[in-house]
C-alpha cells in the first residue's frame, strides 16, 4: 500500500513536470500555429488578422500565464481545444485512445505467443534446429527495423496476394498487419530475454531439487524454472512498454491506422499544440498506469517482495 501511495505521489511530480517541459517545448518549436491555421482556412495572411487571432486564443500572453490556465484546465480534465478541428482535445483523445489500445494488446498477443514458447523451446529442447532458428529470428527481427518490417508486410499481403487491407480500420483484417509488425519486432527481443532469463532459473536449486525428486519435465518448466523467470521479464516489459507505445506513431503513420500516434504526427504538421501536450500526458498516464500493473503482477508472483514490503 505505501509503495502504490509513493508511485502515485511520484506520477503526480511527473506529470507536472512533463507538463510544463512540453508547455514551453511546443512554445519554443519553429512555426506559427496561427499562420497554419489560417492557411487551412484560405485567410489572408494579414498581420492584423494573425494577431487578432492570436489574441483571440490567448497565445499572446505570457508564457507562465497560459501554462497557468493549461494546468488549471488540466486538472479539470480539461485539455482545451484543438487549433484545426475546433473540439475538445479530451474528446479528441478519447476517441483514438481505443484504437491505439486494441493494436497494443494484439501486438503484445502476438509477442507473447511467438517470444515465450521459442525462448523455452529453445532453452529446454535438445533440438539444434530450434536453438539456431530462435537464434536467427532473434538476430533478424533485431536488426530490421519495424517500418521495413511493415512495408515489407504491405507489400506481400497486400500488393502481390491482396489478402490483407495494407491501411485502415473497421473489420479485424485491418488490425493484422500493424499488429504483427509491432508485435514480430518485439518478440525477437524477447525470444532472447527469455531464453536468458530461464537458462538461468533453470540452474537454480529449487528446480535442480524438483529434477531430483522425479517432477514431471514439464511441471518444472513451467511451474519452477518459467515462474521464476517471469519476474525480471515483467520488469523488463514495463520498461519497454513506453518504446512499444512509441512504436505505435511509425506504425500507425505507415498504416494510417487512427489512432493516438497518427493523431499526433498530424497535430505536430499542423503545430496543433493542445493536441501534442494533451498526447505527451495522456501517454505518460497509460505508461505510469502500466507500469503500477507490472509492480502488483511482480508482488503477486514473488513472495519474498512482499515480505520485504512488510519488514519495511
Amino acid at each position: 500500500m505505501i509503495r502504490i501511495v509513493r508511485r502515485l505521489l511520484e506520477l503526480m511530480i511527473f506529470i507536472l513536470i512533463l507538463s510544463f517541459v512540453s508547455f514551453i517545448i511546443m512554445k519554443l518549436a519553429p512555426g506559427d500555429a496561427i499562420r497554419e491555421l489560417l492557411s487551412a482556412d484560405d485567410v489572408a495572411l494579414e498581420q492584423e488578422t494573425i494577431e487578432g487571432h492570436r489574441e483571440e486564443m490567448g497565445l499572446n500572453r505570457p508564457l507562465l500565464e497560459q501554462y497557468e490556465d493549461w494546468l488549471s484546465g488540466l486538472i479539470r480534465f480539461d485539455l482545451g481545444q484543438s487549433f484545426m478541428t475546433q473540439r475538445p482535445v479530451t474528446e479528441e483523445l478519447l476517441t483514438r485512445i481505443p484504437a491505439t489500445l486494441l493494436l497494443t494488446g494484439t501486438s503484445i498477443l502476438i509477442m507473447l505467443l511467438l517470444a515465450i514458447p521459442l525462448g523455452i523451446l529453445s532453452t529446454v529442447s535438445s533440438y539444434r534446429t530450434i536453438n539456431r532458428f530462435s537464434r536467427v529470428f532473434a538476430v533478424i527481427g533485431t536488426s530490421m527495423p519495424g517500418f521495413w518490417l511493415g512495408i515489407l508486410l504491405i507489400e506481400f499481403f497486400s500488393v502481390r496476394l491482396s489478402w490483407l487491407p495494407s491501411m485502415g480500420i473497421g473489420t479485424p483484417q485491418h488490425l493484422i498487419l500493424p499488429s504483427l509488425t509491432l508485435g514480430v519486432t518485439m518478440a525477437a527481443v524477447y525470444v532472447r530475454m527469455v531464453r536468458s532469463s530461464m537458462s538461468t532459473s533453470m540452474e537454480k536449486d529449487f528446480v535442480l531439487g524438483a529434477k531430483a525428486r522425479g517432477v514431471a519435465p514439464w511441471r518444472v518448466t513451467l511451474n519452477h524454472g518459467f515462474r521464476n523467470a517471469l519476474s525480471p521479464l515483467l520488469g523488463m516489459f514495463g520498461v519497454t512498454v513506453g518504446s512499444l507505445l512509441g512504436g505505435t506513431v511509425v506504425v500507425e503513420v505507415l498504416f494510417s491506422y487512427p489512432g493516438l500516434g497518427k493523431l499526433s504526427i498530424d497535430a505536430i504538421q499542423n503545430r496543433d499544440y493542445p493536441i501534442i501536450q494533451g498526447y505527451m500526458v495522456v501517454v505518460a498516464l497509460m505508461i505510469t498506469f502500466f507500469n503500477l500493473m507490472i509492480d502488483a503482477i511482480q508482488w503477486w508472483l514473488q513472495p519474498e517482495i512482499r515480505l520485504r514490503g512488510r519488514k519495511r
